[in-house]
């Protein structure tokens, strides 16, 4: 029997996404745009400009709904502190912490959390600030489920003052590690942060496959930066407020675009109708549910099925800010508004790209290392449920099946005592909850070791 072995490393993978990232979105395609006239709630503010390019966000309310604005990739608060103020570098900054240790970089989807506002003696504020945001995202589906996917590290940015600009009003300003600050164009939950300090305290954490900015305030607000790719592999930042029990979901969502790939499903009135292709993302379509049924795309193996965000799969026009021409897979999904679960292909899409980052077996055994029948082998399998078969020279060993311990005398192997023999492990996470086959497809790790007598 032929084994489907797993892609070498983590970085080729990288590569490779990153090349098609490429290929597809050379050019940003007109359902991404936002439109051009400000969405409700935005303002007029006397927040200094910062120079240089500027990118689009998202914005959230209280109530849960998301809009378009934009952002500086620099902000004009990472000024040199006034006189008497530490700046960062002081002891603690860099620091970087173990929240959350489920196995090696290599094997994980790495998290990394960076506190802004937090001054010298308020670490461990933003560390207990930052594990709470992570509970908060963890209490949502698919995150619940595969949680030990996951490492998340805690990296201190040490402020020169405490809390963050525009809290709790617009006169108030203050000079931290990242430049934080509400208010960012003219949007009071608007809470945006300078793109390059953040990415050089992320440098300092083993890997960083997905950033969260944590400012140490209480105020609702934060911000969706997903159209950032970062040399160092993440693609977004989301920022939250620290201390304020709703902005988990801030962050929920933003990894909806950057590791589910997903699209925002809200709309605008004065977009119009879509007239482009149809769009790469999983969560939307030009195609209503009997013409996605019959052509057998998108989310047509979900059509009919209860939907854990409320309602039936079907076919749902207004997405991708078009209020006509595009159609979403359910009515509410958390791509749509704060406060509400993935539909069924969005959780799809993120369990696929959960697996983009992390493999669904691992072994504190190298596979480079040559065994002998004196050693005992030991696999871990993160995900609840994962399927699990040995193969001795290509032949499965169906007595072996899920057990993640093995004596290897057990194998009773022959023939000459210098001879060697490929051990190899194979396991599927079978969970329902990915119909598609290609995608499918990821849910698959493989090890191999050489094993004499």
């Amino acid at each position: 029997m032929q084994i489907r072995t797993r892609r070498a490393t983590r970085t080729a993978s990288a590569l490779l996404t990153a090349a098609l990232s490429a290929a597809l979105l050379g050019a940003a395609p007109a359902w991404s745009a936002p439109p051009a006239s400000s969405p409700p709630g935005h303002g007029t503010s006397n927040t200094p400009t910062a120079d240089g390019p500027r990118h689009p966000v998202e914005a959230f309310t209280e109530d849960g709904a998301i809009s378009r604005a934009t952002a500086p990739a620099a902000s004009p608060y990472l000024a040199a502190p006034p006189a008497g103020l530490t700046a960062p570098g002081a002891d603690g900054d860099g620091e970087v912490t173990s929240l959350v240790h489920n196995g090696e970089p290599a094997t994980k989807l790495d998290v990394v959390v960076i506190g802004d506002g937090y001054s010298a003696q308020e670490q461990q504020k933003f560390r207990t600030d930052a594990a709470e945001k992570w509970r908060e995202i963890t209490a949502v589906e698919p995150y619940a489920t595969y949680r030990e996917l996951f490492n998340v590290w805690a990296v201190s940015a040490v402020s020169p003052e405490s809390g963050v600009t525009g809290d709790p009003d617009q006169t108030t300003v203050r000079h931290t590690a990242l430049g934080s600050y509400f208010w960012c164009d003219g949007v009071e939950r608007l809470l945006c942060v300078d793109e390059k300090a953040v990415e050089r305290y992320a440098a300092k954490a083993p890997q960083a496959d997905l950033v969260i900015v944590v400012a140490n305030s209480a105020k609702y607000g934060g911000a969706g930066y997903n159209d950032v790719k970062s040399p160092l592999g993440y693609e977004g930042i989301a920022t939250v407020a620290g201390g304020n029990a709703k902005s988990g979901q801030i962050a929920v969502h933003e990894t909806g675009h950057s590791l589910g790939k997903l699209a925002d499903e809200y709309a605008y009135d004065a977009q119009g109708t879509y007239q482009g292709d149809e769009p790469p993302e999983a969560n939307l379509s030009t195609l209503t549910a009997d013409r996605m049924r019959t052509q057998g795309t998108k989310w047509s193996r979900w059509l009919g099925q209860s939907s854990p965000d409320g309602g039936t799969v079907d076919s749902y026009e207004g997405a991708g800010y078009y209020p006509k021409g595009l159609y979403r897979p359910t009515e509410n999904s958390i791509m749509r508004s704060l406060g509400h679960e993935f539909n069924l292909p969005g959780r799809e899409a993120m369990i696929a790209g959960f697996y983009r980052h992390a493999t669904p077996l691992t072994s504190a055994t190298p596979t480079g290392r040559w065994l002998t029948t004196d050693d005992r082998l030991t696999v871990d399998l993160p995900v609840p449920g994962t399927l699990l078969h040995w193969y001795l020279d290509g032949r499965e060993q169906p007595r072996l099946r899920g057990r993640t311990a093995l004596d290897l005398d057990a194998l009773h192997l022959t023939g000459p005592r210098s001879r060697p023999h490929l051990l190899t492990a194979v396991a599927t996470d079978p969970t329902p909850a990915v119909a598609d086959p290609a995608l499918r497809a990821e849910l698959t790790g493989t090890l191999s070791w050489l094993v004499t007598r």
